[in-house]
């Protein structure tokens, strides 16, 4: 079967350092998982192809060498020898293994939502030279029907309180308004990604509005362009809002609004595919790792592994294909600290690193969408309610979308999507009707259910490598602004593994240490 050895060229990074998959002897100690590693990888030789084997009586060696034109030849031969001894020349092959994923990629992503698509896209975007590095992005849900991307609002704002997110955001609105420099694809249509520019619009009470003010001159100092709006103000430019226990009002005059968040996903999709990014349909179901141990400065003996091995379990089915790699990305959103626990990360005595885990896990929001005739018009901006119910203007013809993040304690069952009605009639309507008056009449046509990939610890993005499990990196925690910082956070995860460090926005506060060191980012705004 053929093989494809690790690119030469990238001289930087991890895929740089060595890390490439090895078979046959760790370099690290005890090899884990059942089966054993045969043969080694060899450099690619210009213009030829390496023959390998997994017949225990060659134990993994070379058994071929081939110039691309022979191979062709032969291949050409064989098949002529074998159509004519078949009745009528049929030439079929004993089994279709067309729909499994390779037998070796040079990354291996977890998840195809945005985010995975987006680490996708900057690395074959960013690779040098070009087709350097093989990619293969594993989804276990191709209708994405419970994917959090197809089930969001799809908004994006810059209001935030922590610097990095909102650098993050900035970057990714820059990323969306020129979609079709990105993403463009030769002979395709252009995208149309309906990215509406209304803004957003958040309210505080007298309690947030010190904090509100405090956010507000950090964002101007990170380059977005939001104002102040007191009570009256904001009744002139809104009538339609009652302002009864508003006591301060921030708006985003630019790079603020809502998109469409299907555009997104397909655009990047048929982006990456064009770029070479391979896709396989199934379910990552083990590592196979090789571990070796040491010490921390502090004298804690710590194991290290490093994946070489990833199962992908087909979909309906018990198959699984082994896919070797040399490094994996956790982009699995809402299940990535499930993917976490497979690679062994948090397998350890409490309170040391190693067994802390990776604290994103589902959570369950409803979206409702409703119809209002009387309700706010076209100028209407995304609205965050003080009581942290929130709606947006959907279409022209007075629909809105809106919901409330529930408590803790209101925390719904996870376990599937079914939508609590109740939850609207009392704990969105209330706050809303007497918000917008109009509301008080709204009749609710649909709702549905998505998930959150929630952050227990913070509320805030994961990016960058594992401490110990030492070739994967995280893409994943975050609770609800994964759609609209997607571009960004997928540049940034593609500079560290090329470059072996942040270039473009400086992530380190979303590094993993920090739940071992327990640095939480406080975020303020948070939906």
């Amino acid at each position: 079967m053929l093989r494809r050895a690790l690119q030469p060229g990238l001289s930087r990074g991890v895929l740089g350092r060595g890390l490439g998959t090895h078979r046959g002897r760790s370099t690290l100690g005890k090899v884990e998982g059942s089966g054993g590693y045969r043969g080694s990888w060899v450099a690619p030789v210009s213009s030829y192809v390496t023959f390998r084997t997994r017949d225990p009586t060659h134990d993994g060696k070379t058994v071929g060498r081939l110039g691309e034109g022979d191979q062709n030849g032969k291949v050409s031969e064989i098949k002529k020898k074998i159509q004519s001894v078949l009745p009528r020349g049929a030439w079929n092959p004993l089994r279709d293994t067309s729909y499994l994923p390779p037998e070796h990629s040079d990354v291996v992503i977890v998840g195809g939502g945005v985010i995975g698509l987006s680490v996708a896209y900057w690395l074959k975007r960013l690779e040098k030279p070009q087709g350097a590095i093989r990619v293969l992005v594993v989804e276990r849900d191709h209708t994405y029907s419970q994917a959090s991307t197809a089930l969001s609002v799809g908004g994006i704002r810059q209001q935030f309180s922590v610097p990095e997110n909102i650098q993050l955001s900035l970057f990714s609105v820059e990323f969306l308004r020129n979609i079709n420099e990105y993403l463009a694809v030769v002979d395709d249509p252009p995208l149309d990604i309906q990215f509406n520019p209304s803004g957003y619009l958040l309210l505080a009470s007298e309690k947030g509005a010190a904090v509100m003010e405090s956010n507000v001159k950090v964002q101007r100092q990170e380059g977005a362009k939001v104002c102040l709006m007191s009570p009256e103000q904001l009744r002139n430019k809104f009538p339609w809002i009652n302002t009864e226990g508003v006591a301060l009002a921030s708006y985003g005059m630019e790079h603020e609004g809502w998109f469409d968040p299907w555009c997104l996903l397909q655009g990047l999709r048929r982006k990456v595919q064009s770029m070479g990014v391979l896709f396989c349909h199934g379910e990552v179901t083990r590592f196979v790792s090789s571990s070796s141990h040491t010490e921390t400065t502090s004298g804690e003996e710590v194991t290290l592994r490093r994946i070489h091995e990833v199962h992908v379990k087909m979909d309906r089915s018990l198959e699984y294909q082994p896919v070797e790699c040399a490094l994996v990305i956790n982009a699995a959103g809402a299940w990535s600290g499930q993917i976490a626990e497979l690679a062994g990360v948090g397998k350890g005595p409490p309170g040391t690193l190693q067994g802390t885990q990776l604290p994103v896990e589902l959570r369950k929001r409803y979206v409702y969408l409703w119809h209002c005739p009387q309700g706010p018009g076209l100028e209407t901006p995304f609205v965050i309610d003080a009581s942290g119910a929130y709606f947006r203007r959907e279409g022209l013809g007075n629909n809105y979308l809106g919901g409330c993040s529930p408590t803790e304690e209101e925390e719904p069952d996870p376990g599937n999507l079914e939508v609590d009605h109740d939850f609207f009639q009392d704990k969105v309507w209330p706050p809303l009707a007497q918000r917008v008056p109009a509301f008080e009449t709204l009749k609710v046509r649909s709702a549905w259910a998505g998930y959150y990939d929630y952050n227990t610890f913070d509320q805030n993005g994961v990016v960058g490598p594992h401490p110990l499990v030492v070739n994967m990196y995280f893409a994943t925690g975050f609770s609800g602004h994964g759609l609209q910082q997607a571009p960004a956070v997928g540049r940034a995860v593609a500079e560290m593994v090329l470059d072996g460090h942040f270039r473009t926005i400086n992530l380190s506060p979303f590094l993993f240490n920090r739940f071992y060191l327990g640095e939480k980012v406080q975020e303020h705004n948070i939906i």
